[in-house]
């Protein structure tokens, strides 16, 4: 299989992301630049955190205009897996490949720490690995992870089945506990605390690695 990070003027996380998803794979991940107006090839495209254009007029906004989120939609639209963790959970919101939109937390201040999900589904190519009801440990680093949703689409969200993990213990004033949520279609997941980093022993714990060596192998399949 094949699979990219896109990188975007001030993404920080994107070295993180293809160091877990070569783990998994086994071979090389490719880098997209953000001005690059072509996906075809890709099974898999991976948007990682970091603050894009430095979270100006809002987190995601101005990287959900960039020419390749084009490609992303029509990558997404014709069932290709898509994951975004952190800033790149906004610029999915921002797209409209996901609803709802991620607000600024609740307390005002920037969040750092290990936090605790529940794993909602392990139906799912990227959460498979797991058991629901399942906990799991990832990290947070963020400063707008406050998941909002109007009183319509929370009620589809949660009927759907499209919540993905939610906070033990919600650091954000995430609505319901959300922590990451999927598209209607299940080929999208957006994801605010980052699995990422928690990939190898050395790095603190291993909790991270069983969303992408189960993506990979649905995906390849």
């Amino acid at each position: 299989m094949k699979a990219c990070v896109i990188v975007f003027p001030a993404s920080n996380c994107d070295r993180d992301m293809k160091v877990a998803l070569e783990q998994s794979i086994g071979s090389s991940v490719d880098m997209v630049w953000h001005r690059e107006t072509d996906l075809a090839g890709y099974d898999l495209v991976t948007i990682p955190g970091g603050f894009s254009y430095g979270d100006y007029l809002r987190c995601g906004a101005m990287a959900a205009r960039s020419p390749i989120m084009a490609e992303v939609i029509k990558h997404a639209e014709r069932g290709g897996h898509v994951l975004g963790v952190c800033n790149g959970f906004q610029v999915l919101c921002e797209s409209g490949l996901l609803p709802g939109v991620l607000m600024r937390n609740a307390n005002l201040k920037f969040i750092c720490k290990d936090v605790e999900l529940t794993v909602e589904r392990s139906d799912t190519p990227f959460t498979g690995g797991y058991h629901a009801g399942d906990i799991v440990t990832y990290p947070v680093a963020h400063h707008d992870g406050n998941y909002f949703a109007d009183a319509d689409t929370l009620k589809a969200i949660e009927d759907n089945g499209q919540v993905a993990f939610r906070y033990v213990d919600n650091p954000n004033g995430s609505q319901n506990d959300i922590a990451g949520v999927f598209n209607a279609a299940g080929n999208v997941l957006g994801l605010m605390p980052h699995p990422e980093r928690l990939v190898d022993p050395m790095l603190g714990g291993i909790d991270g690695k069983p969303m992408f060596d189960t993506l990979v192998q649905s995906v390849a399949a």
